[in-house]
């Protein structure tokens, strides 16, 4: 009889530490992205990053070719690391995603950006 209800609390005491430990699993973010880290796999932080990158190639090609000023690349370089630091306030909120209406508002920034960027290299 003591062997059956040892083995009973045995078995409740592991069907607890299981049922936890599943529960603790599937709370867990499983991109591995914590606040504030890109996650690879989240297709608007990538459109956000590549577009970034497109316009930094701008923005170098034109100091190099001289057709952008120092002064005026300057100046989208500070307006670019705004807007990077919109998109990383933004991914923080959200465990490193970011929402259609944030990239919508980010997009608009970059649009702004480009505009300068074009204006700037042809003026």
């Amino acid at each position: 009889m003591t062997n059956r209800i040892t083995s009973f609390v045995l078995t409740l005491a592991v069907g607890g530490l299981l049922a936890g430990s599943a529960a603790a699993q599937t709370t867990t973010n499983t991109s591995g992205a914590g606040a504030g880290v890109v996650d690879p796999g989240h297709p608007r932080v990538n459109q956000v990053n590549r577009r970034e990158q497109r316009q930094q190639n701008r923005i170098a090609n034109g100091e190099k070719n001289g057709s952008m000023s120092p002064k005026e690349a300057a100046n989208v370089e500070k307006r670019e690391a705004a807007v990077q630091q919109r998109e990383q306030k933004d991914m923080a909120k959200h465990n490193g995603h970011l929402t259609k209406a944030e990239q919508r508002g980010i997009n608009r920034q970059q649009n702004r950006i480009s505009r300068t960027i074009h204006k700037d290299k042809h003026n």
